[in-house]
């Protein structure tokens, strides 16, 4: 015999833990706030959005952020680094551009982030990532393509992707 779905209630901001809802103080938001930041480092932007689907009031959220940013828990800046020395070498610098742009990272601390990056260290990058990807020169030119596109996913320019294949193939011979 079959069973009805189960209709699910329409989701409310979670509780406290004291059961209090989260929009009952300041104190809450910050509490929210340090939870999250004790997880993971947060732009202040993506972390502002988090808040906001908690419920809480965008007064408030502005308030508990920039008291987090005075007592140094959150910084894009910090964020920002994390991000890109967690990405180099698996990603581009595009790529990792773009993510800093998506978390709603501040321009002058992506800039200040990304600046660290070397443009030389990013073909040897792509290479160790292609090696570790392919290993071995395409036999043919759709099999070259394919190895570009995903180097281009990757947040590399065409001239390294193409760079990287005319390196991997002059080794070869």
């Amino acid at each position: 015999m079959a069973t009805a779905p189960r209709m699910r209630p329409a989701r409310e901001p979670r509780p406290d833990r004291k059961g209090e809802r989260p929009d009952a103080s300041k104190s809450s938001v910050e509490a929210a706030a340090v939870r999250l930041l004790a997880r993971r480092d947060y732009a202040r932007c993506e972390l502002r959005r988090r808040l906001a689907r908690r419920g809480f009031e965008a007064d408030e959220i502005e308030r508990a952020l920039d008291g987090l940013e005075r007592l140094g828990y959150l910084s894009d800046e910090r964020f920002a680094q994390a991000v890109v020395a967690r990405r180099a070498g698996q990603y581009g610098r595009r790529a990792i551009a773009h993510e800093l742009r998506e978390k709603g990272v501040a321009p002058a601390a992506a800039e200040s982030a990304l600046a660290t990056l070397d443009d030389s260290d990013e073909l040897a990058q792509a290479l160790a990532l292609w090696r570790r990807k392919f290993g071995t020169v395409a036999a043919n030119n759709r099999e070259k393509a394919r190895q570009a596109r995903f180097l281009l996913a990757r947040g590399y320019s065409d001239a390294i992707a193409y760079k990287v294949l005319r390196v991997a193939a002059a080794h070869s011979e």
